[in-house]
């Protein structure tokens, strides 16, 4: 391959370790010299592309690159993004070509979830639609946990330890003063239609005696008479009871417990607010005092008690990217998989992003219990290798210190970008 500049965006939701991912991109390209080029990243993610407003990464310093290992965020900044087919969103499609040609741009690493995937298998293929040769890589992440191709997705756990960690320590809180207080608390998670996430607060349980009690997975349709049955049984023989409940949560007929009104930029309802649903219906039909959290923004940008493995396979992607791109692979990602559960052994392989782009991996059936509300044995053998060890960062004044990245700006060579609305 002849040296040309890279690029690297973030896209769609951040993780308590996307940084880490770039950091790694960035110290495995420069690891590279004379070799290649520059490496500029995008703005805001691909809309920072359509505008040419592009960082220099050269400018960034290797401690302000430590201290990305540990900086929740996404520093370069981050968005949802969609792109249309060649024919229906052509302007779109040459004005990243132009942005990518102006800046001699062969190397695209795009660092995102899902959705992020479709967009990367796309633009692996704008040499056929524009003329501009571009390499292709798909870096992974996102706390959901539902990618296809890999074992598990960095930032997933991360996100799993908080709240397992979360959870244990709001359900001491509870039982502590459920003889005069609190007799039923309820946390939801994030998770569309998976509860990856639902069930990682069910390894705050060594056994079935301790909380959660309940766990109400995306996959299971919610019933609420066998709900507040539970919870009441549960309540008699404990004194409390203590709920997961993924914000994806269905009825019999796959409503969604909690749409909002509102709907997200693809048109899809914006969910949450499951929590005060259920505790509502706790509180009137049961009259017990009921409590609920969100764990919303806070399971996804945790860094102070991020996993030291997810730190690990967040890095590791980063590197592997780089490596494949060097080699000229395009239309690919790089996945973790696992080997073995005891000692937890995984290794980095190439995957195929057609394999990847619009599938979806949910909880497996094998992962929920018999019963339905709570995880199985297998499921705690692959959960619980993910959110081994820790990550300490550096504290100052009882804060902890994250990165200020220079941030300098790649001058602009193309007149200014006229939004069609498209995307």
């Amino acid at each position: 391959m002849r040296p040309c500049n890279a690029l690297y965006a973030q896209a769609g939701g951040v993780t308590a370790v996307i940084n880490a991912t770039a950091a790694a991109v960035i110290r495995a390209w420069r690891a590279r010299g004379e070799a290649v080029g520059a490496l500029y990243a995008a703005r805001g993610g691909m809309p920072g592309v359509l505008r040419e407003d592009l960082i220099d990464t050269t400018a960034e310093s290797d401690a302000t690159l430590s201290a990305l290992r540990h900086t929740p965020g996404g520093i370069f900044g981050s968005a949802r993004f969609r792109l249309g087919e060649p024919e229906e969103d052509r302007a779109t499609w040459s004005r990243i070509a132009s942005v990518l040609r102006a800046h001699d741009i062969g190397i695209l690493f795009y660092n995102g979830g899902n959705g992020s995937a479709v967009t990367a298998l796309q633009l692996a293929g704008l040499e056929q639609v524009c003329g501009h040769r571009l390499a292709c890589v798909h870096i992974p992440k996102t706390i959901d946990n539902d990618m296809a191709g890999t074992d598990a997705s960095p930032g997933f756990g991360s996100a799993a330890k908080y709240l397992a960690v979360s959870l244990r320590e709001a359900a001491a809180d509870v039982a502590s003063m459920a003889g005069t207080s609190t007799r039923v608390f309820i946390l939801e998670a994030m998770g569309r239609n998976s509860g990856w996430m639902v069930a990682a607060m069910g390894l705050a349980a060594n056994d079935r005696q301790q909380p959660p009690h309940l766990l109400l997975f995306a996959e299971r349709p919610f019933d609420p008479d066998d709900f507040l049955a539970r919870v009441s049984t549960t309540v008699a023989h404990h004194g409390y009871c203590v709920v997961g409940v993924s914000e994806g949560l269905r009825t019999a007929d796959g409503a969604f417990i909690s749409a909002l009104e509102a709907s997200g930029p693809g048109g899809e309802a914006q969910l949450g607010g499951v929590a005060p649903r259920l505790a509502a219906l706790v509180r009137d039909r049961l009259g017990l005092k009921c409590h609920w959290a969100t764990a919303d923004y806070l399971q996804r940008s945790a860094r102070h008690i991020a996993s030291a493995v997810d730190l690990a396979q967040a890095e590791a992607v980063g590197t592997a990217a780089v490596d494949f791109a060097i080699a000229g692979r395009n239309g690919v990602m790089p996945g973790i998989l696992r080997e073995c559960d005891a000692p937890y052994r995984w290794r980095i392989e190439a995957v195929a992003l057609h394999e990847v782009a619009g599938r979806e991996k949910r909880l497996p059936a094998e992962f929920i219990s018999p019963d339905g509300h709570h995880i199985s044995a297998a499921a705690r053998d692959y959960l619980l290798p993910l959110i081994q060890g820790e990550a300490p960062q550096r504290f100052e004044d009882g804060l902890p210190v994250h990165a200020a990245p220079a941030l300098v700006p790649v001058p602009c060579r193309l007149p200014p970008w006229q939004a069609t609305g498209k995307s």
